[in-house]
């Protein structure tokens, strides 16, 4: 058998059916075209000028020339025009119109070809129990959380490209936020947050200067766990900056699909959903969970209900659970973004003004263009914690069994290859048998050094950080939505209240000049109202208008 055999056959088959099959069976392209999905059309400019009451104009005289052509004024129509939306299914047709489409399916159909990568690899080492093989899935989920970190790069990029500097600021204080967290974190003991980052360390410092001793170099170690922490908590605060606006786009689609919701078994579902990463947090505090659960006081004596290796592998398989849980949900997320195009003409014809035709048409034509990048938000975080689970699985050692027979179900062989390996070469060319035996002493070395502690430790803090920075990213997005609606239901009982009152207060009470008074107090009482709901509400506010802009 080869280097890698049977799995250099998985991938070269599964790369095959990525070039032949997915242009025609794409799980990205049913998940928003399966005709679940309705999006909302924006009218046309007949039909508004149809209820607006207005005549199609002709040219006049009054219209300006400029080099020929006419210059004529934009049709305006009242805001608190009678307009209602048509809903259309989301087809493949329309898909190609949207943005970040390519993205997107990219993004899903090649994480699905990994996890089934994955699956088959998993089975082979279940019933083979190679020793000698690479393990191949290991590369398709690196880079299937290559391409998830890339796509969230991409998107974050815009918002340093706008003229307003609003949300580039709220990326880059989130950012140093993170960088701060991520180094008190790194200091809390393993007592509290049992992630093993601090025995992997050791380990792997020790196993390099073994290894450096063994090459005739001195060296105190390949680098300080100071430094090692401080450069693993600027990789963090790009990953939190990253995750800022998905997080509080999260929440906003929380809310707005619990709206949407009629079913309790759905709205319970999606609290699960929106909950799903502080109980991944959770499961890494080992007071909470770990000492809790596996010697819970039970009287006088404490009796362990599982083992250490149980305690882990149950912790996989409820994080891939919450993970499934998502993405059964994302249609209700996005059918509650997409039900903000009707939101958006609401909240307008309760204002009063006049607005163009074409604003009109932008504003509601935005919102299913800007869909992909939507679910790219949602779909990336998803992706980046299930493959940083499957790693965490193989390289850190652990079993899918509930109760494995040990440690790991996978054997480890540390120790070098025997110089019979090397007989079978065949001897007419000595460099190629003396190129490969360095090669494989390399490799082996390399094995010896990046042990299964270190990734554990490492695999296991990444996760648990990817969680914890959605959560706090979405928990603020929760409360700064929820605080902004409450100000602007506040604010619309203060505005009819005061309109009561002043339209039937009579002329024999106050005089002239105190009704004035009385005005213009009630005017600062409404404006410091507004004015404190637009300070709750600009992040969002702001998101949206981003959205129009990425949009365009």
């Amino acid at each position: 058998m080869g280097v890698i055999g049977i799995q250099l056959v998985v991938t070269m088959v599964m790369a095959s059916a990525m070039q032949k099959i997915l242009p025609h069976y794409s799980l990205a392209r049913w998940l928003l075209c399966n005709g679940s999905l309705r999006w909302y059309q924006h009218p046309t400019e007949e039909e508004l000028r149809i209820l607006a009451g207005k005549q199609q104009k002709g040219k006049s005289r009054k219209d300006r020339k400029y080099n020929g052509h006419i210059e004529s004024k934009p049709l305006t129509i009242p805001k608190d025009i009678d307009l209602h939306l048509e809903t259309k299914s989301v087809t493949e047709v329309d898909t190609l119109a949207l943005h970040y489409f390519p993205e997107y399916q990219w993004l899903v159909d090649f994480t699905v070809a990994a996890t089934v990568v994955y699956l088959v690899t998993e089975v082979y080492y279940s019933f083979v129990k190679p020793t000698q093989e690479m393990n191949i899935s290991l590369v398709w989920c690196l880079l299937v959380l290559s391409f998830a970190i890339k796509v969230l790069f991409s998107l974050t990029t815009h918002y340093f490209k706008v003229e307003d500097g609003g949300e580039r600021s709220v990326c880059v204080t989130f950012g140093f936020f993170f960088f701060v967290k991520a180094m008190a974190v790194l200091i809390v003991t393993e007592n509290y947050l049992e992630f093993g980052l601090e025995t992997g360390f050791t380990n792997f410092s020790d196993s390099a200067m073994q290894f450096l001793e063994k090459q005739g170099l001195e060296s105190q170690g390949p680098v300080s766990k100071l430094t090692f922490k401080f450069f693993l908590a600027i990789f963090c605060s790009f990953i939190g900056a990253f995750l800022t606006f998905p997080g509080l786009r999260l929440a906003q689609m929380h809310l707005d699909a619990l709206n949407l919701a009629t079913e309790k078994i759905t709205q319970t579902l999606l609290h699960i959903n929106f909950l799903a990463p502080l109980f991944m947090v959770l499961l890494w505090v080992k007071p909470i969970t770990k000492d809790y659960i596996m010697n819970p006081p039970l009287g006088k004596e404490s009796v362990p209900l599982m083992t250490e290796a149980t305690f882990d592998t149950l912790r996989l398989w409820l994080i891939i659970v919450l993970c499934a849980l998502r993405l059964a949900m994302m249609r209700s997320h996005l059918q509650a973004y997409l039900n903000l195009a009707q939101k958006c003409v609401d909240q307008m014809k309760k204002e009063a003004g006049r607005i163009s035709t074409v604003e009109l048409q932008k504003m509601v034509a935005r919102v299913f263009y800007y869909l992909c990048v939507i679910a790219l938000q949602y779909v990336a975080p998803l992706v980046m914690l299930l493959h940083t689970t499957l790693l965490l699985k193989t390289l850190g050692n652990h079993s899918w069994g509930i109760y494995p027979e040990s440690v790991s179900a996978l054997p480890v062989d540390n120790s070098l290859p025997s110089n019979s390996v090397y007989s079978e070469l065949p001897s007419a060319d000595g460099k190629v048998k003396v190129t490969v035996t360095q090669i494989t002493v390399a490799l082996s070395s390399l094995k010896n050094i990046f042990t299964p502690l270190l990734f554990r430790g490492l695999l296991s803090f990444l996760t648990w950080w990817i969680a914890a920075c959605l959560f706090s990213t979405s928990l603020l997005g929760f409360s700064i939505t929820s605080i902004s609606l409450w100000h602007e239901s506040q604010l619309t009982k203060r505005i009819s209240k005061s309109h009561f009152e002043f339209k039937y207060r009579t002329l024999e009470g106050p005089t002239k000049t105190r009704r004035k008074q009385i005005q213009r107090k009630e005017t600062i009482s409404e404006y410091l109202v507004l004015n404190t709901s637009s300070v709750f509400s600009g992040w969002i506010n702001g998101i949206n208008i981003l959205n129009y802009r990425i949009g365009c």
